[in-house]
């Protein structure tokens, strides 16, 4: 396969690296014509902004492009790598530029800036303010929780997508318009679109490996066939700690919580395959037994148990199994969120409220002068009165009137347990009448 391009020798991706806007590839919801991040080019004014995405959406190349739209000096540091020093050195340059011959503006681009702490992102605020440099930080975090709120609110905040196949197709025939790739069928292709998985630079690392390793094995036609061969075992990129996990692990818990058994195991299998914790997922799964299914189907939450202890006698993957099926259970289950909403109202309730005394009767006397005081005094042993129930006697304390944390849901075994608390409520009513009026037990 020949190898026309002079600047064969550079890596791909800056052979296929952007020199105009309009030779960006996706983001055309800020980049395109009339969108915000476009009329910021257009205005000839740069502006602070943050640039929120997944790896490999375009954000150091917008970046740099901002510079060159705007003849300024650009910059560059790695929050990974950097600190203060990194910072000093930038403000040096950037006054030398603002106060030599030609008076250059400077952009500032700072690569993950969710990495630096409070102090170091603080640092960058009075210079931002002055108009020294403008200021654009790359994340791939939600800037609402990673991002100072005081450097956040000077700064506009542009969120970019992952690239979408269409894109990603374009980024493989503008490779093999520079010859940098041969012929590729269409399964191989939409098989390296998906390896890919949005993410630009992956694919052009996985284009540069295939450049080479087609020319030395002198292919001139990429198969399905080769191309698995090549990439092994298919990974999806996956950030176990950041943004992405919480959406998905969401995901999950609101297709259980919305009866989806194969939403949900789409969800699990996800996050499995892109690496997270089994024993993550399983306390998960136990969470979700007792905030959506609770009471309705106590049984969900042993099987949920059962799963967690099954993953740590059999590991991976034969316990997965257990994870699976145990959201399966949990999707088909029907739901109850009662108890859930109970103890929440009950905390809420507590933490507004006085510190209620225990009524007399409800105490417990172990001594001699506990029973002076009356402590336990006309307590009813349930046990002993007519089906086990004290009907009129009163648990809450003196003058507090029932709360009704606990509200059954019509649904699964809560439909019997609100009957029951139905007629223990009719049972207590009538006792409060006279004890002539009570109901013979049910």
């Amino acid at each position: 396969m020949s190898r026309a391009s002079p600047l064969a020798h550079q890596p791909l991706a800056e052979r296929l690296r952007p020199r105009s806007l309009a030779e960006v590839i996706g983001q055309q919801h800020v980049l395109g014509p009339g969108m915000p991040l476009r009329l910021a080019f257009e205005s000839g004014r740069p502006h602070s902004c943050i640039l929120w995405g997944p790896p490999g959406v375009g954000k150091t190349t917008i970046a740099r492009l901002m510079a060159e739209a705007f003849d300024a000096q650009f910059i560059s540091i790695s929050a990974v790598l950097g600190g203060v020093k990194d910072i000093r050195d930038a403000v040096q340059q950037a006054e030398s530029a603002r106060d030599g011959l030609m008076q250059q503006r400077t952009i500032v681009f700072v690569d993950e800036v969710h990495r630096f702490n409070k102090s170091q992102q603080d640092a960058f605020l009075p210079h931002v303010e002055s108009g020294l440099f403008t200021f654009v930080g790359a994340t791939t975090e939600n800037p609402s929780f990673e991002v100072n709120s005081a450097l956040l609110s000077r700064a506009a905040v542009y969120v970019l997508q992952p690239l979408g196949s269409d894109d990603l197709k374009q980024i493989v025939a503008k490779a093999q318009a520079l010859q940098a790739l041969p012929a590729i069928e269409n399964a191989a292709l939409e098989r390296l679109i998906a390896y890919a998985d949005g993410d630009a630079r992956r694919l052009l690392n996985t284009l540069e490996t295939l450049e080479v390793t087609a020319s030395q094995a002198g292919i001139e036609r990429i198969e399905d066939a080769w191309l698995l061969q090549v990439l092994g075992e298919r990974m999806r990129r996956y950030d176990k700690g950041g943004e992405q996990f919480y959406d998905t692990i969401s995901a999950l818990h609101k297709s259980v919580r919305g009866s989806d058994p194969d939403a949900a195991l789409y969800w699990l299998v996800r996050m499995l395959d892109g690496g997270a914790d089994p024993r993550y997922m399983a306390r998960r799964i136990v969470r979700m037994a007792w905030e959506d299914i609770g009471l309705a189907d106590p049984r969900a939450m042993h099987i949920a148990h059962d799963a967690a202890q099954t993953y740590e006698r059999l590991g991976s993957p034969e316990g997965e199994l257990a994870l699976a099926q145990a959201v399966i259970y949990l999707a088909v289950a029907p739901k109850s969120n009662a108890g859930y909403m109970a103890y929440n109202k009950a905390r809420a309730f507590v933490k507004q409220d006085g510190t209620r005394p225990v009524p007399l009767h409800l105490r417990n006397a172990p001594t001699q002068l506990m029973k002076q005081l009356d402590y336990g005094k006309d307590y009813r042993y349930a046990h002993d009165e007519e089906g086990g129930f004290a009907a009129g006697e009163n648990y809450l304390p003196d003058g507090m009137d029932p709360p009704g944390f606990y509200a059954p849901v019509p649904r699964g075994l809560e439909i019997k347990i609100g009957q029951k608390l139905d007629e223990l409520r009719a049972r207590n009513a009538a006792a409060q009448r006279g004890p002539d009026d009570v109901p013979p037990d049910a």
